[in-house]
């Protein structure tokens, strides 16, 4: 299997991301809409595949100016083929990109030891979002590349 990936702005890509988005994160792990699109999405850097034979949408990811990986989300039947790893590393190169020293993601406490496993460390106390425990977890740019290369499939609301 082949696919596309770009770096493309929400303005343009709305209907795609949100195709991806809502049947992962809606549907499939019922978080509500009002969370899921949220008013960063407009400021946010954005990844998008889509499989190359069908053309369709099938994984996206955002990370923020701040360096806030989050949405990241790939279609079930395609998380065996490690887009996970092709997102993560298109939203490392951006944190490049803006300059970032570290980026972090908001780990559900189920993945906290995954994400310690591969250079990401805790920061503050946890928290509940969307009715989920989690955890704010770092990582510096210069370990980043190592995690995408190393991480097996997750998905991160």
């Amino acid at each position: 299997m082949s696919y596309s990936v770009s770096r493309v702005p929400w303005q343009q890509a709305e209907p795609l991301l949100k195709n991806v988005r809502e049947k992962v994160f809606v549907c499939e792990r019922r978080i509500p809409k009002k969370i899921e699109f949220d008013r960063n999405d407009n400021s946010a850097f954005h990844m998008l595949v889509c499989d190359d034979s069908s053309q369709e949408p099938i994984a996206t990811g955002r990370i923020s100016s701040s360096g806030e990986i989050s949405r990241i989300a790939v279609l079930m039947e395609f998380r065996q083929a490690a887009i996970d790893k092709i997102i993560m590393r298109g939203l490392f190169r951006i944190a490049e990109e803006l300059e970032l020293n570290e980026v972090y993601i908001f780990s559900p406490l189920e993945n906290v030891s995954y994400f310690s496993e591969h250079n990401f460390y805790p920061v503050g106390a946890v928290f509940m979002e969307a009715g989920l425990p989690k955890q704010r977890m770092a990582c510096p740019i210069k370990n980043a590349q190592e995690f995408a290369n190393q991480a097996k499939y997750y998905l991160s609301h």
